[in-house]
């Protein structure tokens, strides 16, 4: 069984210029089978590769998570089924204080937003954060990407 541990962020305007040190993004189009609060299901394709997720109902900042390699051609056509609407976007992968980070910058109908995210091995787990985070948005549900590809957008 896996649990997934993750702390969300906003970030500030000091994240571009942090940005242009990382190496390449990956390119991320997910969509949503189930968005439910109770259960998701994503389909997710990244670079060449595709992923089956399945998310339990968040508990604070954990959540059991199963995560499948799928054939990619079986992604393509899962996101031709999916729940309005899908997510793009570029993820940036890096290590910070022997950490791993994720700063995804939203394209498309979110083109604007970006999320820094990081999984912890402890719910109570000290960090040292950047000085480009801004706020922690791990208990609202707007930030969500279940919830991001249902409106397309944030109200805030």
């Amino acid at each position: 069984m896996g649990i997934e541990i993750e702390r969300k962020y906003t970030v500030n305007e000091h994240v571009q210029e942090f940005i242009k040190t990382l190496s390449d993004g990956e390119e991320i189009c997910q969509g949503y089978l189930n968005a439910a609060p109770e259960r998701t299901v994503r389909v997710r394709i990244k670079g060449q590769k595709a992923y089956l997720t399945i998310k339990g109902k968040n508990q604070g900042i954990s959540r059991l998570e199963f995560e499948y390699e799928i054939p990619l051609e079986d992604a393509r056509q899962l996101l031709l089924i999916c729940e309005p609407y899908c997510i793009e976007k570029i993820r940036y992968t890096f290590s910070l204080d022997n950490l791993i980070w994720e700063l995804d910058v939203f394209k498309g109908r979110l083109e604007g937003l970006i999320i820094a995210e990081i999984e912890l091995n402890d719910e109570n787990e000290v960090i040292k954060l950047p000085d480009w985070i801004e706020k922690e948005v791990s208990h609202d549900p707007r930030y969500y990407n279940s919830n991001l590809s249902k409106t397309g957008g944030i109200n805030l």
